[in-house]
């Protein structure tokens, strides 16, 4: 408000979206105890954006906002059918009845109920009466007489009967009784065409009337949406290592860039950059095929949209919180969230190309240990992940700057991994078939990390490459060759390793060595904890070690 007490333009700009900011953030109950307990209710309701009353009302559950559905307009009404009464392209009669039963109240309010009646596309309510109903003609056939409960006009032309049941039912034949009451010659206009319409018509036709509706609500085409994922130039990387916004990130904590950004805005820039906030959302939840009016895909994209544009932000910001209300301030949002969708769409592309280097696939596996075919496997989605560490964890969206750095070092190890495994197996496609034919099983049952261990144990024997099965006959001098210490302290002798390395690294390309020595520690690590101490124990490997390091099935002469 201005000095005189008069409000000027902005501030009746922001009057309302502060009443809405003040109610969404609110607890979703307390939110719909505020709005019922409003000196005029009716008015602040309808007052409120119908997809901000919908959230609401999906949040504390639809039986227990039923006065709230009662109290919207008929173009509210119209919109929470819009998103709670469809799937996709498809009418969800059962949905639809459901919200037609929570709008009806009293016996006093039949003409409200009838006004958001009549605001659902009429061919909604034909599909959902061709769902629920079979309209039969007593002139065609006066001896009709059809199980369950059934209605007759009052011109007695028509017998409908109802194939609903329960509070189903009783919803279908009070809104067969309202309609007749309302207009007796519409009503049986609306039967006959309930008769003879067609169905996929019917719903073809409130399709493209609803999807011009979510458009003015903010949804848009599928075509400009998918848009949203289109990859630009982000320029030069940032060295999140020397980034001011790396100190926090180093001890645990993340910098959320987004709200960084959102703190330096002014109240208008901020409304402004919650509109454009919103669009993106919006695009985001259309491009992945996912329903307007399902919550729990809005929070799952909201959720990613806001992972997408901070990993921009940190990007354009040079990982710097500090710039990022300028950043904002001169990037549309849009951009921002494309800059930090390419950021992982060049991991994918990379996995990908990847795949298809020569030698990467083998008998359909991929020839990196588990670890990496794993992140790779995430990054290969249309909508490149971060495999987490955890056996059975779902992947997950980026969120900084060094998750991208960590999956791109990730990314060089698998590079390595295949030149490393190409060359110990011979160099060649048909030379690595041969090699895995010698395990005598299929290489995913093998799996890679045995094959690999196999091929490390076979160098410790003979110092040069030789991808097979450790021969039972050699298992004695194998133990001698790797372990020492006492069953308490197994230990590696030291030249296990350095035999292993030199028969191995001649097969192996110069720049992929440095991963080929991490290998054969890790093999060689994995090989003391499973049988070190067993062996300094016994004197023996035993066959059972098979889970971990292949053997032939018989001693060598």
């Amino acid at each position: 408000m201005s000095e005189n007490g008069k409000g000027n333009g902005k501030d009746a700009q922001l009057a309302p979206r502060e009443l809405r900011q003040r109610l969404m953030g609110l607890a979703p109950r307390q939110r719909v105890d505020a709005l019922l307990e409003a000196p005029d209710a009716r008015a602040v309701v309808r007052s409120l954006p119908p997809e901000d009353l919908y959230v609401t009302i999906q949040e504390v559950g639809l039986a227990d906002a039923t006065e709230l559905v009662q109290l919207a307009s008929p173009g509210q009404f119209r919109a929470f059918v819009d998103l709670g009464g469809w799937h996709r392209d498809k009418v969800e009669p059962h949905q639809v009845l459901t919200w037609l039963r929570a709008a009806r109240g009293g016996v006093d309010d039949t003409e409200e109920f009838l006004r958001k009646l009549h605001a659902v596309d009429l061919e909604v309510l034909e599909y959902l009466l061709r769902e629920f109903t079979v309209v039969h003609d007593l002139e065609e056939n006066p001896d009709v007489n059809p199980p369950g409960v059934t209605m007759e006009t009052p011109e007695g032309r028509y017998l409908v009967e109802i194939k609903a049941e329960g509070v189903e039912m009783s919803a279908v034949r009070s809104l067969l009784n309202d309609l007749i009451a309302e207009n007796p010659f519409e009503a049986v206009r609306l039967l006959e065409a309930v008769r003879w319409e067609i169905p996929s018509e019917m719903e073809e036709t409130a399709f493209q009337f609803r999807r011009a509706r979510l458009l003015d609500m903010g949804f848009p085409t599928l075509e400009d949406a998918v848009s949203l994922f289109s990859r630009v130039d982000v320029g030069p990387p940032v060295d999140v290592a020397k980034a001011p916004g790396s100190a926090l990130a180093t001890t645990g904590g993340r910098v959320d860039y987004m709200d960084a950004a959102f703190r330096g805005l002014t109240m208008l820039e901020r409304v402004n950059a919650e509109d454009e906030l919103r669009d993106v959302a919006n695009a985001a939840l259309v491009a992945e095929l996912a329903d307007p009016g399902d919550l729990d895909a809005v929070r799952r994209t909201g959720e990613v949209v806001h992972d997408y544009l901070s990993l921009g932000l940190e990007h354009l910001t040079g990982a710097d919180p500090a710039r990022a209300t300028d950043v904002l301030r001169d990037t549309p949002l849009r951009r921002v969230f494309q800059v930090g969708f390419s950021l992982t769409l060049q991991l994918k592309f990379r996995a990908d190309r990847l795949v298809k280097a020569p030698g990467a696939m083998l008998e359909g596996v991929l020839m990196v240990l588990p670890e990496e075919a794993a992140a790779i496997e995430a990054l290969r989605r249309k909508r490149p992940r971060r495999a987490l560490r955890v056996e059975g964890a779902e992947a997950v969206p980026f969120r900084s700057l060094r998750e991208v750095a960590a999956s791109e070092a990730l990314l060089a190890r698998a590079e390595a991994q295949v030149a490393v495994l190409r060359g110990v197996l011979g160099g060649s496609a048909e030379a690595s078939h041969t090699a895995v034919a010698r395990f005598g099983v299929a290489l995913e049952t093998l799996g890679v990390e045995r094959l690999l261990a196999a091929v490390v144990a076979m160098a410790v024997l003979e110092e040069r490459a030789d991808a097979r099965p450790v021969p039972l006959g050699r298992t004695v001098e194998l133990g001698q060759r790797l372990f020492e210490g006492t069953p308490e302290e197994p230990r590696l002798r030291a030249s296990a390793a350095e035999r292993a390395i030199a028969g191995l690294e001649p097969a192996v390309p110069p720049e992929a060595r440095e991963e080929l020595r991490r290998l054969v520690g890790l093999m060689l690590d994995r090989l003391l904890d499973e049988l070190g101490a067993a062996w300094l124990q016994e004197g023996r490997l035993d066959p059972i070690a098979t889970a971990v390091l292949p053997m032939e099935s018989s001693p060598v002469p």
